[in-house]
């Protein structure tokens, strides 16, 4: 077993729920809030396909994040200091979902770069230490707790998602 297999079985179980989820939405049920202050699926989606590509390229290899170099907060129509989390409910409510095409464009992205990433990990390395902004909640942590923190980030969004799809469209989707 090599030293990110468990963190890439974890993610890949997890985007495979994502995708059946969000198979065959239209546009409106992407961008539909299910209450003013709530995000919708297509921002829930963004937001984790931002931290992920925060995480995987910014974090932990110091590169800068697929969301500049390669015009991601362009297609988004976004400015590219635009936070992926801590949003008002106004700044919610402003927010325009893009096509179904960007949206899943950034993730293939992102998720091909963390693949590539951590799969590419040993156990020497799953031991580094690294440092995680922001300033206020600074925290050290070994390469190996921050993929632990990757992973249930990613899993919470996943399954805000999921029961989205299923408040909005009924039972019967996931298989």
């Amino acid at each position: 077993m090599a030293a990110g297999d468990a963190v890439l079985w974890a993610l890949g179980r997890n985007w495979n729920m994502v995708d059946a989820a969000i198979e065959d939405l239209d546009a409106e049920t992407l961008a539909r809030q299910p209450a003013p202050e709530c995000n919708s699926i297509a921002w829930i989606l963004w937001h984790m396909n931002r931290v992920i590509d925060t995480f995987i390229n910014q974090r932990l290899q110091g590169l800068e994040p697929f969301w500049i170099t390669q015009g991601w907060n362009e297609r988004f129509g976004m400015a590219e200091n635009v936070p992926g989390m801590g949003w008002t409910p106004e700044d919610l409510a402003g927010w325009s979902a893009p096509d179904i095409e960007v949206l899943l464009g950034y993730q293939g992205a992102v998720r091909q770069a963390a693949r590539d990433y951590i799969g590419s990990l040993t156990y020497d390395d799953m031991e580094r230490e690294v440092t995680f902004p922001p300033p206020a909640e600074t925290r050290d942590h070994t390469l190996n707790t921050a993929l632990g923190q990757l992973v249930w980030d990613n899993v919470a969004h996943g399954g805000q998602i999921a029961y989205l799809r299923g408040l909005f469209q009924g039972m019967g989707w996931h298989r």
